[in-house]
């Protein structure tokens, strides 16, 4: 048996800015700019509003949600990391959404400690790099016993993190590498409703919180991820996890490999290459919902399971639905932000369409995507028995094997800030975290020094 615990615990502590591949530089970049536009459009959404209400957090160090007002680092890491995931439309790898973990709980705890630009990409690093050690040891699918791998990965990559930015020495990271596997949480039933972007946010909130304990002294297993009753067996859909082969953290790096997938629609990733495929149709031909006699979108068997939502009534609803996306892209002739809100998704048009939708389980599995079919493909038939079929689409926009351009992601994050309402410039913030090795200290990111900068 492998010590992983003690070897993750021995990465984080040791990594350098200097030893991140060049090739990984820019997937963090992204990592921090992404996740800050999706911060910024959901600050004042729903879930971000009452936890913030709830919590009435005294101010402290760290920054919420960009704005005015500050807390501690654990209660400004938890409402940033859920107004970073309330509108799904964080980036996704590692079977989950790493950034909308990883980047909150950093900017708030690089507040606290004053960490340098750099200081915060190591922290990515090695929270990304500890997330993608863990992910790769279980062949199956955590989705298939019902949990949200963003609740349980992410609090122990957001703790290695923190770990770093706390510059803890191997133990102690080891130690608090072990403190988050205890705060691993998220079940998918809960997926679709508020509690969703609450797995992210606590997850980030997990991380400061076990960083510090460790700090302090507080003392946890130092073989909580490999031991029989440890995280890895625990959280096991087929119990066909490794615990014997050597770390490869620092030494396979998965951040130029998996790197990251940004998303273009506010909806789960599931549904990512059928919108697609759907989208192309539309740009190419005239279709109206009343000459369509049914849709049929074909994608793998896990996807199916995570859209579990076949009659939204809401806009949380319809993120998680596969009939949604292709009513919305029949009718709007896109699904955005301007489309997941409870008015449209009520609309008859929509609600009708969604009923001449099936969902296709392909139940064979893409060899190099795990949880994905070897392709997603739309077919639509019409009322006069025309049958038109999308192309088979496997590369998703915004992929590791289509990114967005820089300018496309200036796009997207200037599109969020506008929703954010922000009261400062969000060129220069998009700038400053696209070279954030450049940044002296973290209270320069605008935004973050009083909350107008």
């Amino acid at each position: 048996m492998t010590n992983i615990t003690r070897d993750l615990g021995a990465f984080a502590a040791s990594l350098k800015y200097e030893q991140i591949p060049e090739n990984a530089l820019n997937v963090i970049h992204t990592g921090f700019a992404d996740c800050v536009g999706v911060m910024l459009a959901g600050r004042d959404e729903p879930p971000t509003r009452i936890l913030t209400e709830v919590l009435a957090p005294p101010a402290g160090p760290s920054t919420l949600v960009f704005g005015s007002r500050t807390a501690s680092a654990t209660d400004a890491a938890w409402i940033n990391g859920v107004a970073a995931h309330a509108l799904d439309f964080d980036d996704v790898a590692l079977k989950g959404h790493p950034s909308t973990v990883l980047v909150p709980a950093i900017l708030a705890e690089a507040q606290a400690v004053g960490a340098t630009g750099r200081e915060m990409m190591v922290a990515y690093a090695v929270g990304y790099e500890v997330w993608a050690e863990l992910a790769r040891r279980d062949p199956d699918h955590y989705h298939t016993k019902g949990w949200h791998p963003t609740g349980i990965l992410g609090a122990i990559g957001a703790a290695a993190a923190c770990a770093s930015l706390n510059k803890l020495n191997a133990e102690q990271c080891a130690m608090a590498i072990s403190l988050g596997a205890s705060q691993s949480a998220g079940i998918m039933a809960n997926f679709g409703t508020m509690t969703k972007p609450f797995h992210a946010g606590r997850s980030a909130q997990s991380g400061v919180l076990a960083a510090r304990l460790a700090k302090a002294g507080f003392t946890s297993s130092l073989d909580a991820l490999e031991h029989p009753q440890g995280f890895l067996s625990a959280v096991s859909p087929g119990a066909r996890f490794d615990v014997t082969s050597p770390c490869e953290a620092g030494k396979v790096w998965k951040l130029p490999l998996s790197k990251l997938s940004v998303k273009k629609y506010p909806l789960c990733f599931c549904t990512h290459r059928a919108l697609d495929g759907m989208l192309d149709l539309v740009a190419q031909q005239s279709l109206k919902p009343d000459e369509i006699e049914s849709i049929n979108a074909r994608t793998s068997l896990r996807n199916t399971k995570v859209l579990r939502n076949h009659n939204p009534q809401t806009g949380l609803e319809a993120k998680f639905s596969m009939e949604f996306a292709m009513a919305s892209c029949v009718v709007a002739e896109r699904a955005g932000l301007n489309e997941l809100v409870d008015e449209f998704v009520q609309r008859q048009d929509i609600q009708s369409l969604m009923k001449k939708v099936t969902v296709e389980a392909d139940e064979t599995e893409h060899p190099d995507l795990p949880g994905y079919s070897p392709f997603d493909q739309v077919t639509i038939k019409l009322k006069n028995g025309q049958v038109i079929k999308s192309r088979e689409v496997v590369a998703v926009r915004g992929g590791p094997d289509l990114p967005l351009s820089r300018e496309h992601l200036w796009s997207k994050f200037e599109d969020c800030a506008t929703v954010g309402q922000v009261d400062f410039s969000a060129r220069s913030l998009f700038d400053a975290l696209m070279s954030l090795e450049t940044v002296a200290k973290v209270s320069d990111l605008p935004g973050l020094s009083s909350g107008k900068k």
